[in-house]
C-alpha cells in the first residue's frame, strides 16, 4: 500500500554492498566487480556485456510482456522466458476444446504458432545521463512532492518525441535515490508469438503449496517468438511479418551446473527497499502483510473452489488466481522472514548507530537532525489509517471485478468518436468481460465487504453501507443478490446495450456504478487522510539514505531494483534452512514421483510424463550420472521482474532460468540474507528435454547453439 500511495516518492535507494549481493547495472559496473566476478568464475569479456555500438549481451536480456524478463536464444527470434510470466497470454489462448493450460501447446512450424495479442517483447536501445539536465533545474526549496513533480514536468519534455512511437517506449528513471536520472530507451515488439507451452503439471507443478519453497521440480519455461517486418523492424501483427534476426543470440549450455560454480543473472528486478526505516518495514508488516493474507485469503478461496470443479472457470481465472496468490504467499513469507532474521533489530542498531553520527557534528545536526523522529513520527502516527487503506484496497480495488469494470466505465468518453469508442471497447473490456464469471463475483462481494466493515471503523464505511443498512437490513447477501440480478455491468452485452443508449447520468444509476462510485469518494477520503503521512515519509527516507550513504562513504554503493536491466552474480550453493537441515542444490526427475498425487490440482501429472519419467530415457539432457535435474539454487540477487531471467555460467551461456526465491528469504526485498537468500532456477537441460521428448518440439531445439556436450 504504501508503494502505491507513493509512487512519486523515491523508492530507488542505494545499499553498502555485503557479501555477492547487488543488483548490478551493466553499464556502470566497476573494477571491484570485475575482480570479484573473474575470482568466482566469470571468464567472458566484460566489455561484451554491455556496448550500445555493437552486439551485447545487454541485446538478448528482454522485457517480456509488462513484469518479466526473457532471453533470445535463436537467430529467430526465439525468446525463453517463465511458464507463470507467460501464463496470462497462454490463459487468453485456451479454451474448453484447445485447453493450452492443462496439454501444453508445441508448435510443429512458424505458422502453427500462435499470435499472443496483446503482448509485448522490449529490447534495451539506449541509456543515456540526463542528470544535468533534470537536478540543474529544480529548485532545493522545493517540498518533495513538489520536487516530485517538477522532476515529472522535465522528463515528460524529455521523452515527449516519443510519445507517439508505438514502438518505442521512453522511460526517465531515477537511480541513487534520485541522484541520478538516465532516459532508458527500449525497441518494443508487438508481434509475438506462443511456440511451446508445457502443462501446467509440469510449468506449475506444485502450485500454490511449493510457490516460494525449496525444494521444487517445477519445469516453469514457456518459449515464444518474436516477428517484425520485412526490414527487421518492430511491427504491429500481420501474417507476412518474418521471424526477428536478433543483435545477440546467447548460447546454451549442456554442461550444467556443479557446486560451486559462477552464476550470472540478467534481468528486470522490479522494486526492492534495501534501506527503508524500521519503521517503514513495521508498516508493511501490520499494515500492509496482514490485511492483504486476509482478504485474498478469502476471495482465492471461493475462486480456488469454483476453478476446481468447473474447467470453463479454471481457464477464466487462472491467470487471475495465480497473480493474486503469488503475492499472497508472498506476505506470509516475508512477515515470516522478517521476523525470523531479526530484521527490525538490526534496522534499529543501524538506525541508533546512524543517530549517533548524526549527534556527533553540528554540520550532520543542520542536514539530518530531524530526519530520524519525522520518520518515525510518520509512520506510527499513520499505521491505523495505512491499515485501514490496505483493506479498502484489496476489498474494493483488487477484489469485487463487478467495481473495477464500473470504474474503467468512468473513463468511458460518451461524447468520442465511434472510432475511439471501438478501442476503448476493445483494449479495456471485450478481453476482460471474456474472462469475468459474474456468479463466482457475486460470491466474493458479500465475503468481502462484511469482512471490510469488520475491520475497518464505520466512519471509513462508503456511503453505500448506509443503504445495506436501511433496505437491505445489514444483509450482504441480500444486497449482493440485488446488485447482480439488476446491474448492467454483469456482462458485456448487457453493458454495450447501455453505453449505446445512456447517457453519464443514466449510467451513474446503475447499481455497480453506484457501488464503484461510492467506493471511489471513500478511497478519496483516506488518501487525504494518509497525504501529510506521506509527505514526511517521502522526505524522511531520502534524507535517510543520503545520511547513510555520507556516514558510510567508504563502502560501495548500487542502486535498488527499478526495473531496468541489471545483473547480479554469485555462485551456485545450497542453504541450511534451519538446525541440522541441509538442502541441497539440485532437484531432479524423482521429487516429481515422489510428489505426483493422481486427481490433486496441483500435483497431478499425466501418465505419459511419469511414464517418460520412469523411462530413465533422458539422453543428452542427464547430468553426468544419467539423472534429470529440474531445478537448482544459486545465491544470485534477484526480485520480482527477474522471472525469466537467463541464468548464465561463467562463460554467459544459459544454464537456467529464474523463477523464485525460496521462503526462508522473502525478506529480500529489504534485507539480503546472504545465508539464506537464494534464487530458485530451472535447470535448462529439463527445458530442452521437456520441449523435445515430451512436447514432440525437437525442431526447436535445432534452433539453439548447444555447447557444452
Amino acid at each position: 500500500m504504501r508503494k502505491l500511495f507513493l509512487s512519486l516518492a523515491i523508492l530507488f535507494a542505494v545499499g553498502a554492498t555485503k557479501a555477492d549481493e547487488g543488483m548490478w547495472l551493466l553499464k556502470e559496473l566497476n573494477k571491484e566487480n570485475e575482480a570479484r566476478m573473474k575470482e568466482l568464475g566469470f571468464t567472458f569479456p566484460v566489455n561484451r556485456l554491455y556496448d550500445e555500438q555493437k552486439s551485447s549481451l545487454k541485446d538478448a536480456v528482454v522485457i517480456f510482456g509488462g513484469g518479466c524478463s526473457g532471453v533470445v536464444v535463436s537467430q529467430k527470434g526465439l525468446v525463453f522466458t517463465n511458464h507463470h510470466c507467460g501464463y496470462g497470454s497462454i490463459q487468453k489462448l485456451s479454451a474448453v476444446e484447445h485447453d493450452y493450460l492443462k496439454d501444453g501447446f508445441a508448435a510443429k512450424s512458424n505458422a502453427e504458432e500462435l499470435y499472443a495479442d496483446g503482448l509485448t517483447v522490449a529490447f534495451l536501445r539506449s541509456m543515456e545521463d540526463v542528470t544535468d539536465k533534470i537536478l540543474s533545474k529544480v529548485p532545493s526549496t522545493l517540498s518533495e512532492v513538489q520536487r516530485e513533480l517538477a522532476i515529472d514536468s522535465l522528463t515528460n519534455e524529455l521523452i515527449k518525441e516519443y510519445e507517439n512511437d508505438p514502438f518505442t517506449s521512453a522511460r526517465v528513471v531515477p537511480y541513487y535515490t534520485g541522484n541520478k536520472y538516465y532516459v532508458v530507451l527500449y525497441d518494443l515488439f508487438r508481434d509475438v508469438r506462443l511456440v511451446v507451452a508445457p502443462p501446467s503439471s509440469v510449468g506449475k507443478f506444485g502450485g500454490d503449496t511449493d510457490n516460494w519453497m525449496w525444494p521444487r521440480h517445477t519445469g516453469d519455461f514457456s518459449v515464444f517468438r518474436v516477428y517484425a517486418d520485412k526490414h527487421n523492424k518492430p511491427a504491429h501483427y500481420s501474417p507476412n511479418n518474418k521471424p526477428y534476426k536478433p543483435k545477440y543470440v546467447v548460447p546454451v549450455s549442456l554442461a550444467g551446473v556443479e557446486d560451486g560454480d559462477y552464476t550470472m543473472t540478467v534481468g528486470y528486478p522490479g522494486s526492492t527497499q534495501r534501506y527503508m526505516s524500521s519503521w517503514g518495514i513495521a508498516q508493511q508488516m501490520e499494515s500492509e502483510n496482514k490485511p492483504r493474507i486476509e482478504v485474498r485469503g478469502a476471495k482465492q478461496e471461493i475462486w480456488w473452489d469454483a476453478m476446481t470443479s468447473n474447467d470453463t472457470i479454471r481457464i477464466k481465472y487462472a491467470s487471475k488466481h495465480a497473480s493474486s496468490s503469488n503475492y499472497w504467499k508472498n506476505a506470509m513469507g516475508m512477515n515470516e522472514a522478517l521476523t525470523n532474521l531479526g530484521v527490525l533489530q538490526e534496522k534499529e542498531k543501524l538506525q541508533d548507530r546512524l543517530n549517533k553520527w548524526i549527534q556527533s557534528n553540528p554540520a550532520n545536526m543542520e542536514k539530518y537532525g530531524n530526519t530520524l523522529s519525522m520518520l518515525q513520527d510518520a509512520y506510527t502516527g499513520s499505521s491505523e489509517m495505512a491499515r485501514y487503506t490496505t483493506y479498502y484496497l484489496e476489498t474494493f480495488r483488487n477484489g469485487i471485478e463487478l467495481i473495477r469494470f464500473a470504474n474503467t466505465i468512468l473513463r468511458f468518453d460518451t461524447n468520442g468518436t465511434e472510432e475511439e469508442k471501438q478501442e476503448f471497447i476493445n483494449e479495456r473490456l471485450i478481453e476482460s468481460y471474456k474472462n469475468y464469471e459474474p456468479a463466482l463475483d457475486r460470491k466474493v462481494l458479500p465475503v468481502l465487504m462484511k469482512l471490510y466493515a469488520e475491520r475497518v471503523p464505520q466512519e471509513y464505511h462508503p456511503d453505500v453501507y448506509q443503504k445495506i443498512d436501511t433496505v437491505f437490513g445489514g444483509d450482504y447477501e441480500a444486497y449482493a443478490d440485488w446488485i447482480f440480478a439488476n446491474s448492467q455491468f454483469t456482462s458485456l452485452e448487457k453493458l454495450m446495450e447501455l453505453l449505446k443508449t445512456a447517457d453519464t447520468q443514466e449510467l451513474t444509476k446503475d447499481p455497480a456504478m453506484e457501488l464503484a462510485l461510492s467506493t471511489t469518494d471513500m478511497g478519496y477520503e483516506l488518501s487525504g487522510q494518509m497525504m501529510p503521512y506521506y509527505e514526511k515519509m517521502m522526505r524522511g527516507e531520502r534524507e535517510l539514505m543520503a545520511a547513510l550513504m555520507e556516514m558510510d562513504s567508504d563502502k560501495t554503493f548500487y542502486p535498488d531494483a527499478n526495473f531496468t536491466q541489471r545483473m547480479s552474480y554469485g555462485s551456485v550453493l545450497g542453504y541450511a534452512p534451519k538446525d541440522a537441515v541441509w538442502y541441497n542444490y539440485y532437484s531432479t526427475s524423482k521429487g516429481i514421483l515422489e510428489k505426483q498425487k493422481p486427481g490433486d490440482p496441483e500435483f497431478d501429472v499425466q501418465q505419459y510424463i511419469l511414464d517418460a519419467i520412469r523411462s530413465g530415457d533422458f539422453g543428452r539432457y542427464a547430468d553426468k550420472e544419467g539423472i534429470l535435474r529440474v531445478n537448482f539454487l544459486s545465491n544470485n540477487d534477484i526480485t520480482g521482474g527477474n522471472s525469466g531471467s537467463p541464468v548464465l555460467n561463467g562463460k554467459a551461456e544459459l544454464v537456467g532460468l529464474a523463477f523464485d526465491g525460496n521462503w526462508e528469504s522473502l525478506s529480500g526485498d529489504i534485507l539480503f540474507e546472504p545465508s539464506m537468500q537464494r534464487t530458485i532456477s530451472v535447470d535448462i537441460r529439463f527445458v530442452l528435454y521437456t520441449i523435445d521428448k515430451l512436447m514432440g518440439a525437437p525442431h526447436v531445439v535445432k534452433e539453439l547453439k548447444l555447447t557444452g556436450k
